[in-house]
């Protein structure tokens, strides 16, 4: 089974982060966790418990390109795992230090998912 830590981060290509958190600090209520301008990414806090929302600005940019991020607590244990069912990664496992390492793959239509483990607990 794979360890989940209990956060859901939903990522969004955006064409400009600061526009975007504040429309959704405005509109919906959220709040802004960090900004990490090294890697494009805004990371804000959701009303919902373990749930948050984050912003990339390198990546697609085109509509509905939202992507569910489940949090482990071992991405190297979990992607073990998946692979071992026939799960196939979209790429290499990408770590930016001291602060996550990251894994995608697709479900069997082909929408991605991430995988992400926070090295910065």
């Amino acid at each position: 089974m794979i360890d989940f830590d209990g956060t859901v981060t939903f990522a969004m290509s955006v064409a400009d982060r600061a526009r975007s958190a504040a429309w959704y600090e405005r509109h919906l209520g959220f709040t802004k966790a960090f900004d990490a301008e090294a890697t494009g990414w805004t990371e804000m806090n959701t009303p919902i418990a373990g749930v948050t929302m984050g912003f990339g600005d390198a990546m697609q940019t085109d509509a509905g390109n939202a992507m569910p991020v489940f949090g482990v607590r071992s991405l190297e244990a979990a992607r073990t795992t998946l692979e071992a069912g026939g799960v196939t990664f979209t790429s290499d496992t990408v770590e930016h230090p001291g602060m996550v390492r990251l894994a995608t793959f697709a479900d069997p239509d082909g929408n991605l998912l991430m995988l992400a483990e926070n090295l910065a607990a």
